[in-house]
């Protein structure tokens, strides 16, 4: 036992020794970056200036860094001399003679608080101050140390040129623009290699305290902490005092502008944080279409056409300002080549440098809801998945959808009118909402979702439940970047094109579909080509009418916050997003109205000098005569005649029926019509088909049922109830007293009739009190 107590002991010794040795070690790795020299490479910068040009070389613009930080990194030997000569006498004359600290300084600053009894000087070093930039504390007496201690492992690790190069490209030059290179450029476009000494003296000033040194809103201030800086160089001997007083009289003008941008800021802003960071260093992959200009930026060529991008830009501002009296403010337009997927232009916003009017907000990749735009997709899901054909009729009548915990949805149009029996192209043209939400319901939402999410639409990510039936009438959200894609991939008859920006094209993963079938992407677009079919929402005359060729789509949101249209030709597709920033409503403003005119303006401008070809018609498909508005083989009776597709399977279907006989679903539609445009359908909309009253004992003489006819309005109608002949004047509609019994009720004109049956019982107990007035044709029980 004594052997055994022992052992253990000696084992947990051992372990105890084991376990504080892993935590001696742990606590060494995890202090010694504290200690560790920090190098170059440890600070490096990689985000180097781009230039960018359009697709024929013209230039577009220089970015100093891809974010909303102005930083440009430049080497020591690219910078004015003047301006390190300047940096060095204002912040640190010794910098090349002391270490991480200066202790002449420190002692002479600790003198004159002594005698001042306050601080009058610091004794911070360009490499403490470096520290600062890399790692900001508070200005404690734990963050003095913390801040001496970094400087102690700059100097460690990296050499007098190593650290001042850190320290001018990290400088804070007002606002958000780091670094000299950026200011020089931000401020006089020139590179900082460039800087006179008036410039590099002003720019030397500033970083002393930014705000205060503002050269926009505090010029004299600057001017004064300019002298300062000069005054220092004559002190150091790089400048003489006379050269000091010609230089601080000397006129700099300081540009309001955001430097080297001539057009398309949105697109390079956006195009630049599209490009993986590693491309941009000056070490590792670089692909093709970054050309090395100099070794401290890169040029892009992209795919942008400036002459055209510059137009539409003018377009955007022309349109915002007629539109302005109906509280309108901004606009986006994006232009795409149709045969490479290659974006031509690309407008954000009206004026990318008005920060008041919010110009910088990106109106082509923000998220808005988009209204009846995403329609033609779910149409040509419907007829991919043969859940409608070319010549199905869809019902454009009042629908009610119950939705689990939200009130009873039913869709309507912004006129709040119904047409009835509608051809399936009649309902895309015209952006009918009832019928698209019904197409959906036979597709499914979740099916239809799915599809869109392989056109691109990335940001519609909630669940197909979130959506509803609503998705189809723009519910979820997405960007004019997304619309413009996925109706590229409906000017190619299906086939996926992905969006270039770049010459040659910037690697993008892509997702391979199979081939769809070209036939109901052609039918879809015949359909949106089709200015006849559009005419009762539109008129034959809209902006959406061109002199060639041209589908188009438009889409009003909720409230009338956002406008689109999305409409493309053979060579070209155009997207237009008209609304606010903001959120604010518009006044009166409607797709037509609000981007219509400007897609116009643009498809004009794109085929001034040549027009596009035709579309290819529908493959497999045959045109018949139908009438108008049955959708039917035209009848010797039918006032309109048009063209319609068919799949040569239901040709013999076509032959043979010429009937047109509307289902129940539309008599609650048929009972508001004035007139009645379908003839030979005469039709009794109340009483329904089955319905059950009641009567109630002693109201026998007071409760009354409405026999109300749908149909021919012109002609003499009998009513006939149980064979027996009504005694009445009037045609379309008769009160009759309810009495106990079967019922059956016909009523005739001419050739035509319809009959119903119904039931009326005879209540047991007299009602406390009435529910509902008895000439009330809605007086009625539910169907059992």
């Amino acid at each position: 036992m004594k052997i055994k107590h022992q052992l253990r002991r000696l084992l947990h010794r051992k372990t105890s020794k084991v376990i504080l040795a892993v935590l001696l070690i742990c606590l060494v790795v995890r202090l010694l970056p504290y200690f560790a020299p920090i190098r170059t490479a440890d600070i490096a910068q990689n985000q180097l200036a781009m230039q960018f040009s359009d697709r024929n070389g013209l230039p577009l613009g220089t970015l100093l860094t891809r974010d909303q930080e102005h930083t440009a990194v430049v080497p020591l030997n690219q910078v004015s001399p003047q301006f390190i000569h300047a940096i060095l006498a204002a912040e640190d004359a010794s910098f090349y003679h002391h270490g991480a600290l200066d202790m002449k300084a420190v002692a002479r600053a600790i003198k004159e608080a002594i005698h001042a009894k306050r601080i009058v000087s610091g004794a911070s070093t360009i490499t403490m101050q470096l520290a600062r930039m890399l790692d900001p504390v508070p200005r404690t007496l734990s963050g003095k140390v913390n801040e001496i201690w970094l400087s102690w492992r700059l100097t460690a690790g990296m050499n007098k040129d190593e650290i001042l190069s850190a320290y001018i490209n990290r400088l804070p030059m007002g606002g958000n623009i780091y670094g000299v290179e950026a200011a020089a450029r931000t401020y006089f476009s020139i590179p900082a290699s460039d800087l006179n000494l008036a410039q590099a003296s002003l720019l030397a000033a500033i970083p002393n305290n930014p705000t205060y040194f503002n050269p926009y809103e505090h010029w004299e201030r600057l001017k004064q902490r300019q002298k300062y800086v000069l005054n220092r160089m004559v002190q150091e001997r790089y400048i003489t005092t006379l050269i000091a007083e010609r230089t601080s009289a000397e006129k700099v003008v300081f540009q309001y502008r955001q430097p080297g941008i001539v057009a398309a800021p949105h697109f390079l802003f956006w195009l630049a944080s599209q490009i993986p960071a590693t491309s941009l260093k000056k070490e590792g992959y670089v692909p093709c279409f970054l050309r090395g200009v100099r070794g401290d930026q890169f040029l892009i060529r992209t795919t942008i056409n400036r002459p055209l991008q510059q137009f539409v830009e003018a377009q955007v501002q022309q349109v915002i300002s007629t539109l302005a009296a109906n509280n309108v403010h901004d606009a986006a337009a994006l232009v795409i080549d149709n045969h490479t997927g290659e974006v031509l232009a690309y407008v954000g916003s009206p004026d990318y440098f008005n920060e008041v009017q919010l110009g910088r907000n990106d109106g082509v990749q923000a998220l808005r809801q988009p209204g009846s735009t995403l329609k033609p997709f779910v149409y040509e899901l419907a007829l991919e998945k043969a859940a409608i054909r070319p010549n199905t009729i869809l019902a454009d009548v009042p629908a009610h959808y119950a939705i689990p915990g939200a009130k009873l949805y039913s869709p309507t149009d912004y006129t709040e009118k119904f047409l009835g029996p509608v051809r399936v192209r009649v309902a895309l043209a015209n952006s009918l909402n009832v019928p698209a939400v019904r197409v959906l319901e036979k597709v499914g939402v979740q099916t239809f979702l799915e599809r869109l999410h392989e056109l691109g639409f990335a940001h519609l990510n909630q669940t197909a439940e979130y959506y509803g039936l609503g998705l189809t009438l723009g519910s979820g959200e997405v960007s004019l970047w997304e619309l413009a894609h996925a109706y590229l991939t409906l000017a190619q008859q299906g086939q996926a094109t992905p969006l270039v920006t770049t010459i040659p094209q910037y690697p993008v993963p892509t997702t391979q579909y199979p081939v769809p079938n070209p036939t109901t992407w052609q039918l879809i677009t015949n359909i949106l080509s089709d200015s006849h079919a559009r005419a009762t929402a539109f008129g034959v005359d809209s902006v959406l009418n061109l002199p060639f060729p041209a589908a188009v789509k438009t889409g009003t949101s909720s409230n009338f916050r956002d406008t689109w249209t999305v409409g493309f030709t053979t060579d070209y597709t155009v997207a237009t997003w008209v609304g606010n920033f903001n959120g604010e409503p518009m006044r009166q403003v409607s797709g037509v109205t609000g981007a219509a005119p400007l897609w116009n303006r643009i498809m004009l401008h794109l085929h001034e000098h040549q027009e596009p070809s035709d579309f290819p018609p529908p493959e497999g498909l045959v045109q018949l005569p139908v009438c108008a508005i049955s959708g039917l083989r035209p009848t010797p009776d039918c006032t309109s005649v048009v063209q319609e597709y068919f799949y040569p399977e239901d040709k013999i279907a076509y032959d043979r029926n010429n009937n047109f006989n509307l289902p129940p679903e539309y008599n609650e539609w048929l009972a508001r019509q004035q007139q009645s445009n379908f003839a030979g359908n005469l039709r009794i909309v109340s009483p329904h088909d089955g319905d059950l009253f009641v009567l109630y004992p002693g109201e026998e003489d007071k409760q009354k049922l409405e026999f109300k006819l749908a149909g021919t309005k012109s002609a003499s109608v009998e009513w006939w109830l149980n064979g027996e002949k009504l005694d009445t004047q009037s045609a379309n509609s008769v009160f009759w007293y309810l009495r106990p019994g079967n019922w059956t009720l016909e009523a005739k004109s001419d050739a035509m009739s319809d009959k119903v049956s119904f039931q009326v019982e005879l209540a047991r107990i007299k009602p406390t009190r009435r529910g509902f007035s008895v000439g009330n044709s809605d007086f009625k029980s539910d169907r059992p």
